[in-house]
């Protein structure tokens, strides 16, 4: 009888909104109402931001929005028979209806995430078995060596805890391949990581060949292993001691779960944050899909596998056959795959590893294309929405994951289009300047409110946009290579702990130039449209304030592709420990500052060492959260900075054996709290009218930078511009 009367009620209101949105009026009531629309949602943001009022805020944005397609579908479009117009005007409304379906697709995922779950305990006495895997392919041992470390310090009973290292950059095919280089390199990689591992204390495996990519690296791993449950992490997602005690507990209380996922956090940042400079005080790219999205997913039991910092049930991945292979996008189309016979996952929202991201622009595009070209597989092969086995929340949820990539497609559209009619007037969008205002300004507005109700705290306004703009050029072959030949694109790994000596613009940034180029000729057309055709200036203004927007979106981005260079390749975070320092036979008491996986800064609590070359070489002990062999980590002192409280050491790691690994690891790694503070420091929501300022403000700096890095590239010789290449 409940169910009933929701159906009704719902029925009830679904009427009354579509006669809304039909009703035929004139521009200024639909003006006031988006007005009235804009302020409500306002109010309710301060007053009542959560529950139902939320979701009433949401109700009213999207009415503004259906209010939108019905105009655009029935006022817009020209005729058929205008088919150098109505074709270009198709691709357009078809790009529009793509992003209002992705808009309502996020709706129904994240409208009402699930809260922050609360920790189940571990009991002791019936701890399940655990296997850690650390897939690895050609990774240097000393980033290895980190994570290795960490994951033998997590906490968990005695005797419980196996690490393996997986390595497929070892594999006997390379090393008794005919090419003597391969070779040579392979045989030396098996041993040094043998001897690390041996050192460590975790255990070494590699396989015959390289088949299925880290999917089939995983399964080699399951084959020669026995723990009841399986933790990956990458190579260079090194776990906080407290991993295993926030997410083994899940599995004691739901014998059908298969999967406790976590946030993937960095502690570097991405080529756009690095060169936009936005690293410490906005949210990073992850965070909305780690912050928000997959609590969403959860609510719905569709959270999915991310490849890493994960807890996977051994008997769950037996029964269907290990982790798939079939795309390569492994991790997602395992998780479809054990959810479709019947399985369910966790989403534990608490950032418990921390890893490297991709240091260039071209990694990170190669990252990305790996994960677009991925989705579209799963999508081709499994067709989520008619997968049997998942629920209808689950196939609308999976497709979202999946149709996202297709945003190059629309994105370009949007980059383009205005200048269909700045460059050839055509009339693609056939309405005058007034109607243009009054329906895309209210549109646009709900649009921003909306994505600012769903991801205030976790992006601010435009992010979006800019870092799907800088991915598109380059995605966009990638998802039409995988439509037309599902099988063609090949696992390849992403590049870790790269670094950056000089200034210089990406090998991948020439198309931005090029686009920013033709997208200011946009500008000058629309000048001279207003001057020659002054009866048509209102649709002109409108069309030649969209290519503006869309040049400060270019012009952005060439700050992005303008790679500086990285001072430090890992953020450093505040950690006290005490400790003493020995330099040239003294010794003083220290307490560290902040420390990376790179290095350490330290504070002297001596008046005795009130100076220091630099370069010195010393030795450092400290307190570590966890027993090991007493061991005295070497340092070079990099930097001296005498103040009112004494003497500031940084110093530069010098590891050569593995205790000093896993006291830089215990150092670094052990505790979580201080990436939840950093991360929780940044999510801050700035709201839509600041947020849109300094977008503006961010977008007219980079242009000018992004300009003067290509005018300096370009006035070189060409032989100072090969000198210059060499050096990159």
């Amino acid at each position: 009888m409940r169910t009933t009367s929701y159906v009704i009620v719902w029925a009830v209101i679904a009427a009354i909104v579509v006669v809304l949105i039909t009703l035929p009026i004139s521009l200024q009531a639909h003006l006031i109402a988006g007005t009235i629309v804009v302020a409500s949602m306002i109010v309710l943001k301060f007053l009542r931001p959560d529950g139902v009022w939320r979701l009433i805020a949401l109700g009213l944005g999207t009415a503004i929005v259906l209010r939108y397609i019905y105009w655009r579908t029935t006022s817009t479009l020209p005729p058929v028979n205008q088919i150098e117009d109505f074709i270009p005007a198709m691709i357009l409304y078809l790009a529009e209806l793509y992003n209002i379906g992705m808009l309502f697709l996020s709706l129904f995922v994240v409208a009402m995430p699930l809260p922050p779950r609360k920790t189940p305990p571990i009991d002791p006495e019936h701890a399940p078995s655990v296997d850690v895997f650390v897939p690895s392919y050609n990774e240097d041992a000393d980033l290895l060596a980190m994570t290795l470390s960490a994951a033998l310090a997590m906490d968990y009973p005695a005797g419980k805890l196996n690490v393996y290292l997986l390595d497929d950059g070892g594999t006997d095919e390379k090393c008794n391949s005919d090419n003597f280089v391969v070779a040579s390199a392979a045989k030396y990689r098996r041993l040094e990581l043998q001897q690390l591992c041996a050192g460590l204390g975790c255990t070494y495996l590699t396989r015959e060949r390289n088949l299925s990519a880290k999917a089939g690296n995983l399964n080699n791993g399951i084959a020669h292993s026995t723990g009841d449950l399986i933790v990956v992490f990458d190579a260079d997602h090194a776990p906080a001691r407290s991993f295993l005690t926030e997410t083994i507990g899940y599995f004691g209380q739901d014998p059908k779960l298969f999967l406790v996922q976590t946030p993937h956090f960095f502690i570097n940042p991405d080529p756009l944050e690095r060169n936009l400079q936005t690293f410490k005080y906005m949210p990073s790219e992850n965070e909305m899909f780690y912050g928000i999205i997959q609590r969403g997913l959860d609510k719905w039991d569709a959270s999915f596998f991310c490849g890493s910092a994960a807890v996977l049930r051994r008997t769950a991945l037996e029964t269907t056959g290990g982790f798939a292979g079939r795309s390569i996008t492994e991790d997602a189309e395992t998780a479809l795959t054990l959810h479709a016979t019947g399985w369910h996952s966790v989403y534990v929202d608490r950032p418990l590893i921390a890893g490297l991201q991709p240091a260039t622009f071209a990694s990170f595009i190669g990252q990305r294309s790996r994960w677009a070209q991925g989705m579209m597989q799963i999508l081709i092969y499994h067709r989520p929405l008619f997968k049997t086995g998942l629920s209808l929340p689950q196939r609308l949820c999976y497709c979202s994951s999946a149709l996202f990539w297709l945003f190059p497609f629309a994105r370009l559209v949007f980059l383009i289009s205005p200048l269909f009619y700045l460059f050839f007037g055509l009339e693609i969008f056939t309405a005058s300047g007034a109607e243009f205002f009054a329906y895309i300004l209210s549109y646009m507005v709900v649009n921003l409110m909306m994505q600012n109700y769903l991801y205030g705290r976790y992006r601010w306004p435009w992010i979006s946009e800019l870092y799907e703009f800088i991915q598109s050029v380059y995605l966009l072959p990638a998802v039409i290579s995988v439509l037309l030949n599902p099988g063609k694109p090949t696992f390849k790994v992403t590049a870790k702990n790269e670094s950056l000596a000089t200034r210089h613009v990406s090998e991948l940034g020439k198309p931005f130039f090029i686009i920013f180029a033709v997208l200011a000729l946009g500008v000058v057309a629309t000048w001279w449209r207003v001057i020659t055709q002054p009866y048509n200036a209102d649709t002109t203004f409108v069309v030649g304030m969209w290519n503006i927007l869309n040049l400060l979106m270019a012009g952005c981005a060439l700050g992005v592709v303008s790679e500086r260079p990285e001072i430090r390749g890992a953020g450093r975070f505040a950690v006290k420990r005490r400790g003493e320092i020995v330099i040239d036979g003294r010794t003083a008491p220290i307490v560290t500052e902040n420390a990376s996986v790179s290095g350490v800064a330290i504070r002297v609590l001596s008046s005795e060492f009130n100076k220091l070359p630099l370069g010195s070489t010393a030795s450092i002990s400290f307190e570590t959260t966890i027993d090991m062999p007493r061991g005295a980590l070497p340092v070079r002192v990099t930097r001296v900075v005498p103040d009112e409280k004494g003497l500031l050491l940084g110093c530069r790691y010098e590891a050569s054996e593995p205790i000093h690994s896993r006291m830089i690891a215990d150092l670094v790694f052990s505790d979580a709290e201080r990436w939840s503070r950093f991360q929780k420091s940044r999510r801050q929501n700035m709201g839509v009218v600041y947020g849109t300022l300094r977008f503006l403000r961010v977008a007219i700096f980079q242009t000018s930078r992004g300009l003067s890095y290509f005018f300096k590239l370009y006035r070189l010789t060409p032989s100072s511009r090969a000198q210059a290449k060499a050096a990159e």
